[in-house]
């Protein structure tokens, strides 16, 4: 067998839980060592989308928000969900503006990710938006959002000290540091 072959098999699939954003399946396999499991598998019906917006003085802008079920406040970057099927890339476009007001001339696509590939399908892509114009703010209703403005270094320093602890915004951050060798 290859490597790169599916050591795994599935015997059933179920869904357990179903709502407009994720489907949890229930499924009984047969694990790479030959022997009986089960695993649980959560598929989004968004993507991911990060943006990492950069203005001409070398800040950032930060979103911070209350997330319900760490139960905790949360720094990121902006972000959101792209529905499975449409432009990653339209739909950073819109969280940015929504959440910031931003509105960025020039787009850089940096990564695909997948967000936690243990227990879920879930695929991320991060942008750098820059030659940045303010715009209007519209968040959804279920944002209560506050808005930061920081130098990069200073962003990538909270990532650091684990002040930022958002998957998409320590991946974003840190490879945006990388190419601007900060």
């Amino acid at each position: 067998m290859n490597v790169t072959d599916n050591p795994w098999k599935t015997l059933t699939s179920s869904v357990a839980y179903e709502n407009n954003w994720l489907t949890i399946k229930h499924e009984e396999v047969i694990t790479p060592a030959g022997t009986p499991g089960i695993y649980g598998v959560v598929s989004f019906k968004n993507k991911a989308v990060g943006v990492i917006p950069i203005d001409n003085e070398g800040n950032t802008y930060l979103v911070g928000q209350y997330r319900y079920p760490l139960e905790e406040y949360s720094w990121e970057i902006p972000e959101g969900g792209s529905p499975v099927g449409t432009d990653a890339l339209e739909s950073a476009r819109r969280e940015l503006q929504e959440e910031t007001g931003l509105i960025a001339n020039r787009w850089t696509q940096i990564a695909r990710i997948h967000t936690s590939n243990s227990a879920t399908d879930e695929e991320g892509f991060l942008y750098i938006a820059e030659d940045l114009q303010e715009g209007d703010q519209s968040p959804e209703e279920t944002e209560d959002l506050q808005i930061k403005k920081v130098p990069l270094a200073e962003a990538v320093q909270m990532v650091m000290n684990g002040q930022i602890t958002d998957s998409l915004s320590v991946c974003g951050l840190l490879m945006v540091a990388r190419l601007k060798n900060l």
